[in-house]
Order: C-alpha cells, then structure tokens, then sequence
C-alpha cells in the first residue's frame, strides 16, 4: 500500500484547458498564512511536464524544510507597503499614527527601493537606505535626517517585513541584523525661575494667558490642553480630568490636506487627573467669564464646544497657531531656544527638585512606564545629587592622624 503524503508534502496533477487538452502540470504545496482566514495558503507550482513539476516541488518542499521557502511571486516592495499599510494595519492604528507611517513610506521609503522585487530585498538595502537618509534625507534638502527619524523609519520597514514573513513572502526578516544608528538625546529646555517669571509677564495680557500658565502647572500635553473641555475642569476641587487629545490627521475627503480631530489618550495612563494651584483655578474662572463675554458678543456665529482654550469663535485651536503664539510671547520675553514642551519639561523638573516621588510624577504627566520619566529627566540638578551624597554624611569615621 502506498505510504499517504503528509499535508503540506504536495501533489501533482496535469493542468487542461476549457476542451480536456493538457497544457502542463501543476504542483500544490503549502506556504504562509491567510490574513483574512488565519489559515495556511496553497502555493501553486508550474511546469511544462511532469518532472519540471516535481522538481520544483521538491526543491519547496526542502526550502520549507530549512525554513528558507518563499512563494513563488513578482510583488515589489512598493506595492507591499501599500498593502500592508492599507489592508492589513488601517484598522488597527490610531488615524495620527497611520498617518505617520504613510508619509515615511511615501516620502523616505517607496523613492528608495519601491519598484525592489520583495523576494529579492536583502539586509543590505535597508543599510543602505538608512545611511543615505542620515546623511542627506530631509525631503526639503536641508541635510540629513535625526537618528530618530531614521528609527521610526527601521521600525516601519520592520514591521511590513515581520508581516510579510508571516504570510510565507518572505524567508525571514532581512532588517532584523540591521544595525540602526543610535538615537542621540536632545538636551533639554527647562526654564529656570527668573526665565518663568519673564515669560508669565509677557503674557500676562494675552487672551491665551490662562492656556500657557495651565500648562506650566499641569505639564499638559499641547493637544490635551487644546481638547480640554469645562466638563473636564472641576474647579470647586480643582481638578483637570485629561480624557482626550486635540490631533492633526490626514483628510481623505475634504479640500484641505490635513484636519484637526479629538481622540482618546494612546495608553490608559493618558486618562489622568491632576490637582491644579488656587491661584490656577482663579485664572480659569477669570477666562471663562471672558470666553462668555465672547460668547454673548457673536451669539449664534459662536461654536460652542464646550472647550476651554479656543478661537474667539469658538473653534478649535490649530496646534501650529498656539506654538507661534507660544514663540512670539517667548520672544517678547526675551527668552532664548525653548519650544512649547519646555513648559511641560518645566513642570516636571520643578516637582522632581522639590523631591517629589518619580511615581507620583510620572502619573501626572502621564507616562507609560516610570522608566520613561527616569530616563526623560535624568538632568534632574546637580543640588539633588548632592543632597543626595549629604545623606551619606558621618557614614565614614573620621580618620585619627
């Protein structure tokens, strides 16, 4: 009795046309798995005859031994992206990141190695890319790009590739021994008290003046200052309740490129809530009898949001509009180098020098890990570590000469 192939093994049969008339033979074997069933493919093999057909079944089936087997297939690497991207990622990231991803396939990647046969990619084209994009790969041909652009690029191309493995396109991840560069870490911009003092002033008359001294005393987010709401703002215990953010994304159907939308923090630790300063919550019931005023000036042209810091109709802030007023008060202020995450940097150092607890902080700015905040603000003054080596004074006796 003839022993029974195993599945997987494959079979051999002739291929006929619409009259019965054959016109080769074909080979059926097993590859990667079905995104949309999560059932292992059939991977067809042709040939003119018979042995053609079974050499090349053959062949598969020790590549699939070895681990090495890829479907036979011309898919380049351009339009794997896309695929990948749109069909296999566009339901499972938030609209910000996909479209994060789209602009560096478009614009860094696809230039690159777009019409790259997949199965022919090797580690040596991602090296290459990388390279070439450190030293030169800003799209406005300003120089290179940061070692952390080039790294979110690595973890795209990563990513696709990981997918495309799973699905038998390719034998194994070619950008997994890569070597990436490294990321450098920005110094970072923390006013000091007399520079906080400055600014506060500048501002003092600004319409906006409550939204940046909030921030300074919050550390929010910019997009979770602009999508804050009243009903988010307890001011009898003062209290901000952080549930969403205001973001940038890109507009599929409208005439502009790009809109502006609220979404949900990326983690659960996002969703926070944070004690504000008495004299904060003085400031915010003085904003909102202005905002009233507004109100009550344009009646029904006012869009009532329920926002706290927004447009004197009562649109949403552009993200881009309240930095360049951000620099413009710096400016007047006579401040050097700071960017708007200073104030949330800012706010960080100050609890961290006044010897808060590195877990309370970290709940209040909303971080992930602690290890993120640890890391974040490593620059902590050196006064603490003094401090910190006082403690460690009288430990050692006094030496007798």
């Amino acid at each position: 009795m003839a022993k029974r192939r195993g599945k997987g093994e494959g079979c051999i049969s002739k291929r006929k046309d619409k009259n019965g008339k054959v016109v080769g033979w074909c080979a059926v074997t097993t590859g990667g798995i079905n995104p949309k069933t999560g059932k292992t493919k059939q991977v067809l093999l042709y040939g003119k005859t018979r042995e053609e057909v079974q050499e090349k079944l053959i062949k598969a089936l020790a590549e699939k031994q070895a681990g090495v087997f890829v479907e036979p297939s011309k898919l380049k690497v351009g339009d794997w992206l896309d695929k990948w991207l749109n069909d296999r990622m566009k339901n499972h990231l938030r609209p910000t990141t996909w479209d994060s991803y789209k602009y560096l396939i478009d614009t860094h990647i696809k230039p690159a190695i777009c019409n790259l046969q997949l199965k022919n990619l090797t580690s040596t084209h991602p090296h290459d890319l990388y390279n070439a994009k450190i030293a030169g790969g800003r799209s406005d041909g300003a120089g290179g790009l940061s070692s952390r652009t080039v790294r979110y690029i690595h973890t795209v191309i990563h990513a696709a590739l990981k997918q495309a493995v799973r699905e038998g396109l390719l034998a194994q991840n070619v950008v997994d021994n890569v070597v990436i560069p490294k990321q450098h870490k920005k110094e970072m911009r923390v006013l000091t008290r007399e520079e906080t003092e400055r600014f506060l002033t500048a501002i003092e008359n600004d319409r906006l003046y409550a939204a940046f001294l909030l921030d300074l005393t919050s550390g929010l987010r910019v997009g979770e200052l602009l999508a804050l709401r009243w009903k988010d703002v307890d001011l009898k215990e003062g209290i901000i309740h952080v549930r969403r953010g205001l973001v940038k994304i890109r507009n599929q159907e409208g005439e502009t490129k790009t809109k502006t939308a609220f979404h949900e923090p990326k983690s659960k630790q996002g969703k926070r809530d944070i004690p504000i300063p008495e004299d904060v919550v003085k400031e915010l019931r003085a904003h909102r009898a202005r905002q009233n005023q507004e109100k009550l000036l344009l009646g029904q042209e006012y869009q009532d949001n329920d926002l706290v810091f927004c447009t004197v109709d009562g649109k949403p802030i552009e993200p881009r509009n309240f930095t360049r007023t951000f620099h413009r008060m710096i400016k007047k202020a006579g401040i050097p180098h700071a960017n708007l995450h200073a104030l949330r940097h800012t706010y960080a150092t100050r609890l961290l020098e006044a010897n808060e607890h590195p877990k309370v902080v970290q709940e209040l700015l909303g971080h992930s890990q602690i290890s993120m905040t640890l890391d974040t603000y490593s620059h902590v003054g050196m006064d603490l570590k003094r401090k910190a080596a006082e403690k460690l004074a009288g430990l050692v006796k006094e030496k007798a000469w």
